[in-house]
């Protein structure tokens, strides 16, 4: 014979609600923190590199040079903003 009534949840495998919510926002979005560090770091890298060519085209030396790359980095910068953005309004 079989009983339809619910079985009660044994409280020793239920999960604290507050993992619960952490491990289901992980699912939703794995690997978010570890996502989030890596636009933070490049961006900050594009940024320093952004400073150091800025440095040289305020000095004029190596101007043809130091052009394009200060692009790139302002590009890098701009992109990891973005990026981070994105991933802040994703839920």
């Amino acid at each position: 014979m079989s009983n339809n009534r619910p079985q009660k949840p044994n409280p020793r495998t239920q999960l604290d609600p507050e993992k619960y919510a952490r491990l289901k926002a992980e699912a939703k979005a794995p690997y978010k923190g570890f996502r989030m560090f890596f636009y933070i770091a490049f961006g900050a890298s594009g940024f320093i590199g952004a400073v150091i060519f800025l440095a040289q085209l305020v000095a004029g030396r190596n101007v043809s040079s130091a052009l394009p790359n200060f692009a790139l980095q302002v590009g890098l910068v701009a992109l990891m903003i973005w990026l981070f953005r994105l991933e802040q309004k994703s839920p």
